[in-house]
């Protein structure tokens, strides 16, 4: 399927450019389609695109010395994943895979990069997107560090939690990720994750709304757990 300007012009990051930039990217752009699981960048290759999401959702995952997988940010429709190789020529750091069906729009570096260079707009929000990135996986060491395991996987939820809806009584996730994408990205058991969901919806602090909808009822409780001022 060829890349169009209106297909580009749907990803937040290319959405302000002009329609001439937009014609000039196309040509340097290519669609492709993922099954859950497959390689949509690899760690250690030198790069030389990056990807945007138009569907389904990515995960970016590294390795530990023992071999383990660790997630450590989910890239949602709309968004992107491998900036840094529009600034520096080394590999790409940490895997992304596809953790549903997914569709992609990779973007050639160099063509890209000019854009960026050019067009403020664009850098401002590759910067933001970086200094986004530094603080999640800042996060996510903090949360790799806890001895409690609980407070681990609250403090997971939590942190799913969008930033504006924190101060209400209640909220929402949706598209939660899995027992399983929760358990990578805090080196935990998939068992082990879905022992704390248990305790958390007999506390009926969490409940599920079909596989798209995560109601965090009691969304004081959570965020004192995820502090550790009480334990679950």
């Amino acid at each position: 399927m060829q890349v169009t300007p209106e297909l580009l012009s749907r990803f937040d990051l290319l959405k302000p450019l002009p329609r001439e930039a937009l014609e000039q990217l196309a040509p340097h752009a290519s669609l492709a389609r993922f099954a859950r699981r497959a390689v949509a960048l690899e760690a250690g290759v030198r790069e030389d695109k990056v990807c945007f999401l138009f569907e389904g959702r990515l995960q970016g995952v590294g390795f530990t010395i023992d071999g383990r997988e660790v997630g450590l940010y989910f890239v949602e429709p709309g968004d992107f994943c491998g900036e840094l190789a529009l600034f520096d020529d080394n590999p790409q750091p940490e895997f992304v895979i596809a953790t549903t069906a997914a569709s992609v729009v990779y973007v050639a570096r160099n063509p890209l990069r000019e854009v960026m260079l050019n067009t403020s707009t664009v850098s401002n929000t590759i910067g933001r997107k970086l200094a986004q990135r530094v603080r999640q996986m800042t996060m996510q060491r903090t949360l790799l560090g806890l001895s409690n395991i609980p407070q681990r996987v609250c403090g997971q939820l939590y942190l799913l939690i969008n930033e504006a809806q924190r101060k209400a009584e209640s909220s929402e996730i949706t598209n939660p990720p899995t027992h399983m994408e929760i358990a990578i990205m805090l080196n935990l058991s998939r068992e082990t994750v879905t022992r704390v969901f248990q305790a958390l919806q007999s506390r009926r602090i969490v409940r599920r709304d079909g596989p798209s909808r995560l109601i965090v009822t009691d969304l004081t409780s959570l965020r004192r757990f995820a502090q550790g001022e009480e334990e679950l």
